[in-house]
């Protein structure tokens, strides 16, 4: 009997050492591996203007952003701070690590500072997207474009150069003609049809004009010069991005006909000295931030009627192409208006 208790025991004390080596065998929850192996750096959330890098090589730059589960959400700097997630496996963190680490000044702990490469960017979009209303910001690409209303909902309709047949939605063709300051109002040219395909609902719709020219690119200038096979006087065309910060606009009412729309020549003397022309509506001319757009308000309503925006070029020119416009509240929506665009998930899409 007292061996079979002894033996008991050993195998009780056996079982209980197996039990301990078990345990001690398992790995506490916290040190099980996660699905993607994050480096420690990013565990606890990131604050301060970086870059979150993704695997496809576009980055967005944010203020700060947190690991939640298998997304990071993070506040974008690019769109006014809002909140956003994209997937983890989607992000370089790795490459985001590094990207911090070498733009951070001093040491680890500091706020990261920004490059000048990144505050080149950064700038470089900032001037040319600028917020209007909220949503609603100017496009990238474009030379002109004016804010409208249609439905109470604001909208910016891009315009064309009636003229120019080149890049209509982005280029700012100038095709001078020189205008006697003493001559009377006469006819110098005629748009196609008696009504145009942009027609506004507001009568004092507000302008921006494109100005200065992009960085320059490696193959050559941004403006590029088309010949006009002969069209008498007239120069040849100069086609760019944006307009010369010299230039002046004004709007004046055409005269539509049954299957045309004649633009006249004004008093170019008189701009700017308080006098009235018929059919001349100056503008009150707004720099914006950045120095990427000029904002030019009607300094009196349109009524309804054809209207045309015109260049004027110092000393005594205007541009003859011109663009062309409506004012009729009850037209459709024009169809390709932009409008607002409500905050949503983001959607990635490779950056150049």
């Amino acid at each position: 009997m007292e061996g079979m208790g002894l033996e008991r025991t050993s195998v009780r004390q056996v079982m209980v050492c197996v039990g301990l080596g078990l345990t001690l065998a398992l790995p506490p929850a916290h040190a099980q591996r996660r699905p993607i192996d994050i480096p420690d750096t990013l565990t606890k959330p990131e604050r301060g203007r970086t870059r979150l890098i993704m695997k496809d090589g576009s980055y967005q730059i944010v203020l700060r952003y947190d690991i939640v589960g298998d997304v990071v959400r993070y506040k974008s700097a690019e769109r006014n701070g809002a909140m956003e997630d994209v997937p983890l496996a989607l992000v370089d963190l790795a490459a985001t690590v590094r990207w911090k680490q070498e733009h951070t000044a001093g040491n680890d702990s500091g706020p990261p500072v920004l490059s000048p490469e990144l505050a080149h960017e950064e700038a470089a979009r900032a001037a040319l997207t600028l917020e209007i209303k909220p949503g609603l910001r100017l496009p990238g690409q474009g030379s002109v474009l004016v804010l409208d209303t249609f439905e109470d909902v604001p909208e910016l309709v891009p315009l064309a150069q009636e003229g120019s047949d080149l890049n209509k939605e982005t280029a700012h063709a100038v095709q001078k003609k020189a205008i006697h300051p003493g001559s009377s109002a006469h006819e110098i040219f005629e748009i196609a049809g008696p009504r145009s395909e942009i027609q506004l609902h507001v009568p004092v719709p507000i302008f921006y004009v494109r100005i200065g020219v992009d960085e320059p690119d490696p193959s050559g200038g941004n403006a590029l010069t088309v010949a006009t096979h002969g069209a008498g006087a007239v120069p040849e065309r100069e086609v760019s991005a944006g307009g010369a910060e010299s230039s002046d606009y004004v709007i004046e009412r055409v005269d539509a006909r049954q299957d045309v729309r004649v633009v006249e020549s004004f008093r170019l003397g008189l701009l700017g000295t308080g006098r009235i022309q018929p059919d001349v509506i100056e503008m009150r001319e707004e720099p914006q931030p950045g120095g990427r757009w000029l904002k030019l308000t009607p300094q009196q309503p349109l009524e309804f009627g054809e209207y045309a925006l015109v260049e004027v070029i110092p000393p005594q020119s205007l541009n003859l192409d011109v663009w062309d416009f409506g004012i009729h509240s009850d037209a459709p929506e024009n169809v390709e208006a932009i409008r607002p665009e409500p905050r949503g998930p983001l959607k990635l899409q490779p950056r150049d």
